[in-house]
């Protein structure tokens, strides 16, 4: 897990726990063909963890942004901080918390592929360049071939070498992994025996900066594929609605001051930095990096879009090819539910839902 100083989410050990999480399995999955009833409620949990595009989650509390739309709804919602980034989706897995951030491949990974029905409810950002492809010797990806690659294994990065090989004409058996941990990847790119690699900031960074290193693909290549999400369990929604509602209103709120260029913008970042740990020039260049969906009608696009439907067949596929759908017999397994009707894979199985309707309502001033 990044520390507190360094603002991250913990793909690190997702790769390793991925994998743990599937053999929770379709065993259950297999039996989901929906949500149990739920009661009606008024007192709900969030988690995150810490990363640039879910700090507004926690300085929304901090702001009173929380409180105003708790006031509107007669409901209470606890942001909850996680330190482990995979402990996080555990604990919503297991129904410790109600909704939690976190990655679209490991909501389809852990808590979809385990049978838990999850519905994302925010699309928050997609990485624009926080994810990097870096060797050294060469400036181009064609050079990577034939060489051993270190990264954390089953990660997103994993999926972003899968994606950077197709784009340049060649596949995963033009390459060799290394399964190398998050806090090692730094240590063992400096090396000489070590000519390639795949990383995420703050670590990127530091990578792409040592002599004779150049950046040759990045997930800004691939913009709109590793999304960041915050989900909520499906019946708990359904039972209660105010919650999106509320929800989509904290974003919103939270996401547009602090984006402004004013004196209350620039505050509102600083304080998020502080929340994470890091310095406000630290924050602010993980921004740059951060497409934030900021605009609730943008955001309605994209998960309307036929490319969300191809990058989530990628995604599961690569999962699935991985391993990570354990005792499954085809990628097929978990059905994927997106506006409009359209579901990918298993329909009666669905467990992994995209719902345009909060974010819709508050494009329409509806909140």
């Amino acid at each position: 897990m990044f520390t507190l100083s360094s603002p991250g989410r913990n793909r690190a050990k997702a790769g390793s726990l991925l994998a743990i999480a599937a053999a929770a399995t379709l065993a259950l999955a297999g039996c989901s063909g929906g949500s149990a009833p739920t009661e009606k409620k008024t007192e709900f949990s969030i988690g995150w963890s810490i990363y640039a595009g879910w700090m507004p989650w926690p300085y929304a509390q901090q702001a009173g942004i929380v409180k105003k739309w708790e006031d509107k709804y007669h409901i209470k919602i606890k942001i909850v901080q996680v330190n482990d980034y995979v402990e996080s989706i555990n604990q919503y897995t297991a129904g410790k918390l109600d909704g939690v951030t976190l990655a679209n491949m490991d909501a389809l990974t852990i808590p979809a592929a385990g049978g838990k029905d999850t519905t994302s409810v925010i699309l928050g950002d997609y990485s624009n360049g926080n994810d990097g492809v870096v060797i050294k010797g060469a400036a181009n990806l064609s050079a990577i071939k034939g060489r051993s690659v270190n990264l954390v294994e089953l990660s997103v990065s994993h999926y972003l070498l899968a994606r950077a090989l197709e784009k340049g004409g060649m596949a995963m058996t033009d390459v060799k992994t290394v399964n190398t941990a998050d806090a090692d990847i730094v240590g063992a790119f400096a090396s000489a025996d070590v000519t390639a690699a795949v990383a995420w900031n703050p670590q990127l960074s530091v990578m792409r900066a040592q002599p004779g290193a150049s950046q040759v693909f990045s997930s800004a290549d691939i913009p709109g594929e590793i999304l960041d999400l915050l989900v909520v369990d499906t019946a708990t929604l359904k039972a209660n609605p105010d919650l999106g509602k509320a929800l989509a209103g904290i974003w919103y709120d939270t996401v547009q001051l602090m984006m402004r260029q004013d004196a209350e913008g620039k505050a509102a970042r600083a304080a998020m930095a502080k929340l994470a740990g890091a310095a406000p020039e630290t924050f602010d260049s993980q921004l740059k990096t951060t497409f934030l969906y900021t605009d609730p009608k943008a955001a309605v696009a994209a998960i309307q879009s036929p490319s969300l439907v191809t990058t989530m067949t990628r995604v599961r596929d690569f999962s699935f090819s991985k391993g990570l759908f354990k005792g499954a017999a085809s990628a097929d397994a978990v059905g994927i539910a997106f506006p409009g009707g359209k579901t990918l894979g298993d329909a009666a199985h669905v467990t992994l839902r995209f719902d345009d309707s909060y974010m819709k309502l508050a494009a329409d001033g509806k909140i």
